[in-house]
C-alpha cells in the first residue's frame, strides 16, 4: 500500500485531502478527513476510529447493543485503506481524494466481526470451502430530485436540464429522459471510469426522474459490494455538484414505483465453468438448491433487504416487487428470477431488496441462504408462471416490526453472519425505529387531532 499512496501523491500532486471511511450498517459512509500530510502516515498506521461505529442507527444514535457503546467504554478501532480503492472525488470542489476502510480491533489488528465488509467475506468462505466463486452484478435505482423542498417539506421531482420542467413519469425507457439528463448522467459515467467503478448500462426507470444504473459482474463478492457502495456515493455526490439531490430512498414519492437494489448471481468452478449452465452436470438441480435456499432465508433476512419503515412502502401487490417466494424465468413478478440470455450466463436475479440497503449484508444474507440450500439440497418448487406478485405470501413479513422479529428468530442466518450478529442488527434497528415513531409526524395531527 505505502507503493499505491505514493504512486497517487505523485500523480495528484494537487490533492489537498483525503476521504477516509467506512460503509456503516446503515450503508452510509463515515470516517475521517485527513490533510495531505497526514496521508502517507495514514496508510501505513491507519486512522482510529470509534469501534461502535458500524453498529449505530441512521442517525448516528447508539443504542449501545449488547453492550457495544456506553457499557465497553466506547472504544476505539483502527481503521485500515483497502488497497485499490484510492481514487480522486471528481464531484468535490476542492480536489480530494477517497478510500475505503476496513477496522480492525486495535488490541488485536483483527477485523472486527461486526463489520458488514467483514461478515461476507466470512460468508464468502463457505463458498472457497466448495471451490465455487459467486459471481455478483448490482443493479442500483434512484430517484433525481431537487434539493428544495416543498411548502409541507415534501420533495420535489427533479426539473429537466434542458427545459427547466419537472419530470414526470410513465416514459420509462425512454431516450428522450435520458437526453434530457445527459449532462448529469454523462458525469455520472465519467466519474465512475476515473474511480473504476463499472457501470455498464443506464435506463430511465417508471418513475418520474428515477434512473437505474447497472455495475458490471464481479467474480469477487467483495468487490461487487464496495462497487455498490461507492456508486451510491458518486451519485449522491454528482447529484449535489448539479445543484440537485439523489435518493436511494425505497419509496419517496407514494404514488410512483419504489427503487430496489437487484443482485444477479451466478457460481463459476475453478475453471471459470458456470456451473448454473445447462451444459454443466447437475446444473438444474445445483441451480434449483440454490434458489430454494433464497426461499428458505428471505423472512429472516427481510430486515436487511429492506432496513427501515420506508422501504416497506415498497412492497404491495401487483408493483412488480416481491410479496412471495416464487421463483420464475423471465418474469419480474417473483422474487428470485432468471433473465433471459445466453445460457453460458444463466444467472438468477434476487429481486427484494430495496435501494438504501447495506450492500454488504444484502450480500452476505443472499448467499449465506444461497450454500444453505445447496448443503440441504432444498427444491424450490415448480417455476411461477404469469402474475405471481398478486398475493402477500403470509408467512413473509410486511412491516419492519415483522420483519425484525423474523431476524431474531431465524436459525439460518446466525450460522452464517455471527451466532450475535442478527440480534445485534435488529437492536440497532428497534431503536432506530422506536426514535422514529417518537415525534407525532404531521398527518398524526391532520387525522387525530
Amino acid at each position: 500500500m505505502s507503493h499505491e499512496i505514493s504512486q497517487f501523491l505523485n500523480d495528484n500532486p494537487d490533492i489537498e485531502a483525503l476521504d477516509a471511511f467506512v460503509i456503516d450498517l446503515c450503508g452510509n459512509a463515515v470516517g475521517k478527513r485527513l490533510p495531505r500530510s497526514h496521508m502517507a502516515s495514514f496508510v501505513t498506521a491507519g486512522a482510529p476510529l470509534c469501534a461502535a461505529m458500524q453498529l449505530l442507527d441512521v442517525l448516528g444514535e447508539t443504542s449501545d447493543p449488547m453492550g457495544y457503546g456506553f457499557s465497553n467504554g466506547d472504544p476505539d478501532a483502527v481503521g485500515r485503506m483497502i488497497p485499490g480503492t484510492l481514487s480522486r472525488i471528481p464531484w468535490s470542489s476542492k480536489p480530494r481524494a477517497q478510500c475505503l476502510m476496513v477496522m480492525h480491533d486495535d488490541a488485536t489488528d483483527a477485523p472486527l466481526d461486526y463489520e458488514p465488509r467483514q461478515i461476507l467475506k466470512n460468508v464468502l468462505s463457505h463458498f472457497e470451502a466448495r471451490e465455487l466463486t459467486p459471481v455478483c452484478a448490482v443493479e442500483m435505482e434512484f430517484y433525481l430530485v431537487e434539493q428544495d423542498r416543498g411548502p409541507q417539506g415534501e420533495l420535489v421531482r427533479a426539473r429537466s436540464l434542458q427545459t427547466g420542467r419537472e419530470a414526470t413519469g410513465g416514459r420509462v425507457l425512454s431516450m428522450d429522459v435520458l437526453d434530457e439528463y445527459s449532462a448529469f448522467l454523462d458525469a455520472i459515467v465519467a466519474a465512475a471510469a476515473e474511480q473504476n467503478i463499472p457501470v455498464t448500462s443506464m435506463i430511465n426507470e417508471y418513475g418520474a426522474g428515477q434512473f437505474e444504473v447497472n455495475l458490471h459482474h464481479q467474480s469477487d463478492a467483495l468487490r461487487a459490494a464496495d462497487d455498490a457502495a461507492l456508486l451510491r456515493r458518486l451519485i449522491v455526490g454528482v447529484a449535489k455538484s448539479f445543484g440537485k439531490n439523489a435518493t436511494f430512498m425505497s419509496k419517496p414519492f407514494h404514488e410512483d414505483s419504489g427503487s430496489g437494489m437487484h443482485v444477479h448471481l451466478s457460481l463459476v468452478d475453478k475453471a471459470g465453468n458456470n456451473v448454473f449452465a445447462p451444459d454443466y452436470p447437475d446444473a438444474d438441480a445445483r441451480l434449483a438448491h440454490a434458489i430454494g435456499g433464497m426461499q428458505a432465508g428471505l423472512g429472516e433476512s427481510m430486515a436487511i433487504f429492506a432496513p427501515n419503515i420506508n422501504a416497506w412502502r415498497r412492497f404491495g401487490p401487483d408493483l412488480f416487487v416481491p410479496v412471495t417466494r416464487d421463483w420464475g424465468l423471465n418474469n419480474r413478478s417473483v422474487a428470485f428470477r432468471i433473465p433471459p440470455g445466453e445460457a453460458s450466463a444463466r444467472r438468477i436475479e434476487h429481486r427484494a431488496s430495496g435501494a438504501e440497503a447495506n450492500p454488504y449484508l444484502v450480500l452476505a444474507a443472499i448467499l449465506a441462504s444461497v450454500d444453505y440450500g445447496l448443503t440441504h439440497q432444498l427444491d424450490p418448487g415448480a417455476a411461477a408462471e404469469g402474475n405471481a406478485c398478486s398475493e402477500q405470501d403470509p408467512e413473509l413479513p410486511s412491516t419492519l416490526w415483522g420483519a425484525l422479529a423474523q431476524l431474531k428468530a431465524g436459525s439460518l442466518l446466525p450460522a452464517y453472519l455471527g451466532v450475535d450478529y442478527p440480534a445485534l442488527y435488529a437492536a440497532v434497528k428497534e431503536a432506530e425505529f422506536e426514535r422514529f415513531m417518537s415525534i407525532p409526524t404531521e398527518r398524526e395531527y391532520e387525522w387525530y387531532l
